[in-house]
């Protein structure tokens, strides 16, 4: 009931976006970004995280960050957190100049609700290079919510962090924050992590999910979150649930893309080749569906006609420009291996 409560006054407080079938969206949360310590949970996904971020700038994609971008709740100092990782921000920052940043705050960096905080440790930045200040993301407005409508169709999605309605990261956040800040941020260091997140905890996690769920399903409006850490696509259209899963996988992260009027689930993964050299692929995990399949609004019948026209409308050229990458890097392991089997004839 409560969080039923709490994600409609988050909907109707929500910003509206507006989009349509042009527009490029990617969806990504729960980075965790610390200080470069030990405990710093992002340091094993970083490199990922800023190759898929230069990725999504190049081809045009705006960025949504759906929450737990930084982990205020240990680093409560968030000079040291930039410091440690200003290749990620100079990119954000990048994506903020163009217009195609926005931020939504979680239960691990809710300190962005408020104002003077975002403005003191946001607005502006000092380069130790130059020893000069500058604009940093000056005029940014963390939201706890917004409403993608599109342009055309009134079609809504609602993005949200997802801790809404969870007692011990919403309503009492500020004694999980004491208990993380001052005991388990410790035991971070050696791998054991907080049994009460839903990160970790099954129980929570399924009981949160079907809380969301339940709120789909009375409120019809299809649902994009983080939280869980828990990818999620929904194989049930009549109960559009997605997670973007997170930022701090051992060797990949996940996404949520909207691109060309169609969404999907993506992974970034390292992976290495056969002459043991690294290398970063996007995978497609899930999709990609015309948004119009997840229209609980209409009648089943009318929501798949409409789908099936939009891949019919979809032409193959703009399959392969949301495709980044990924028929270069085969075509690339291809030719390797290509000239390795002609080596080794010779």
């Amino acid at each position: 009931m409560f969080t039923d409560q709490r994600l409609t006054e988050a909907y109707e407080k929500a910003k509206k976006v507006y989009f349509d079938d042009q527009s490029r969206i990617v969806f990504m949360s729960d980075a965790h970004r610390g200080d470069g310590s030990l405990s710093d949970e992002f340091l094993k996904s970083r490199n990922i995280f800023v190759h898929a971020l230069n990725e999504y700038y190049e081809n045009g994609y705006t960025f949504v960050e759906v929450g737990d971008g930084e982990e205020f709740l240990e680093y409560s100092n968030f000079e040291h957190i930039k410091n440690a990782h200003t290749d990620v921000y100079a990119l954000i920052k990048k994506y903020f100049d163009k217009d195609r940043y926005i931020r939504i705050f979680g239960n691990h960096d809710i300190y962005l609700q408020n104002p003077r905080f975002v403005e003191k440790n946001f607005g502006i930045n000092y380069d130790e290079f130059t020893e000069e200040y500058f604009d940093f993301l000056k005029g940014m407005e963390p939201q706890e919510a917004i409403i993608l409508k599109h342009r055309y169709t009134s079609q809504e999605l609602f993005v949200i962090h997802g801790h809404q309605g969870d007692a011990p990261n919403d309503q009492f956040w500020f004694f999980t924050m004491l208990s993380i800040k001052f005991f388990w941020r410790f035991f971070h260091r050696f791998g054991i992590k907080n049994p009460a997140s839903p990160s970790k905890n099954i129980n929570r996690r399924h009981k949160i999910e079907k809380n969301y769920s339940k709120w789909i399903v009375k409120h019809q409006r299809p649902l994009i979150c983080g939280h869980t850490h828990r990818f999620k696509f929904p194989k049930d259209k009549s109960v559009p649930y997605f997670n973007t899963g997170c930022g701090i996988y051992p060797a990949s992260i996940t996404a949520i893309e909207l691109t060309e009027g169609c969404i999907r689930l993506v992974r970034w993964k390292t992976y290495v080749n056969d002459t043991g050299l690294l290398y970063i692929k996007r995978e497609t995990m899930r999709g990609p569906e015309p948004i119009e399949a997840f229209d609980t609004r209409k009648p089943q019948g009318v929501v798949e006609y409409l789908a099936m026209r939009k891949k019919q409308r979809t032409k193959k050229s703009r399959e392969e420009r949301a495709a980044f990458r990924e028929e270069q890097m085969d075509e690339h392991e291809t030719h390797e291996k290509t000239q390795k089997e002609e080596l080794h004839d010779l």
